[in-house]
């Protein structure tokens, strides 16, 4: 949860809306000059807001930023894929995160996918052998986990190292996304490459 340490709206209404047009904002500007020129400056200028308005919502930029790869994309509702199907339920979790990124657009993608990005590096990272809780790679390796109990997934699989695989995975498909335009179905592409992986650590 936010800390909320800015001026107040002075309506709920007015907070929902001052949120949003704070990360529509950031996401036009991130489409138009990178993530590496973006400030809280820069948004609050070009969304004619106040900078306690800003910091009401969000901490800093980084925080901001995490607001696109995290939230309600997965784990707010059930996946509709059986555990015993684990790669195609591994896709479904995925493409909650993927599909934000593509709703964003390309040239979002191409901006915000970038090495400079300091929140996308510490959201993909661990700390102390472990996924950040509350990320898609925390509960890939909890679904990967379930699928184990359920002797889906062998019982000597490593399911962290498999959840990290799955990740680079999903960064690779998503960078080819990027670099082909948008034009390949990202999707099918992941659906097929975890499948195929998975087949290693299926059980029987």
């Amino acid at each position: 949860m936010v800390r909320k340490s800015g001026r107040p709206p002075r309506a709920e209404g007015d907070a929902a809306q001052n949120r949003q047009l704070i990360i529509d904002t950031a996401a036009r500007l991130i489409r138009e000059k990178g993530t590496a020129a973006l400030t809280v400056r820069s948004v609050c200028a070009a969304a004619d807001i106040g900078t306690g308005t800003f910091y009401y919502h969000f901490r800093d930029k980084n925080d901001l930023l995490m607001s696109f790869i995290s939230g309600p994309f997965y784990g707010s509702e059930a996946l509709k894929t059986p555990v015993g199907q684990i790669a195609d339920r591994i896709v479904e979790l995925y493409m909650r995160l993927v599909g934000r990124y593509m709703e964003l657009g390309l040239g979002f993608m191409k901006s915000f996918y970038a090495t400079d990005n300091q929140s996308l590096s510490a959201y993909m990272s661990e700390r102390d052998g472990a996924f950040e809780p509350g990320t898609v790679m925390a509960q890939s390796e909890e679904e990967l986990r379930a699928a184990r109990e359920a002797g889906v997934v062998r019982a000597d699989a490593d399911v962290h190292l498999i959840g990290r695989d799955l990740c680079t995975i999903v960064k690779g498909c998503v960078f080819e996304w990027c670099l082909t335009g948008g034009t390949i179905d990202a999707e099918a592409v992941l659906r097929r490459i975890i499948r195929a992986y998975m087949q290693t650590y299926l059980a029987g």
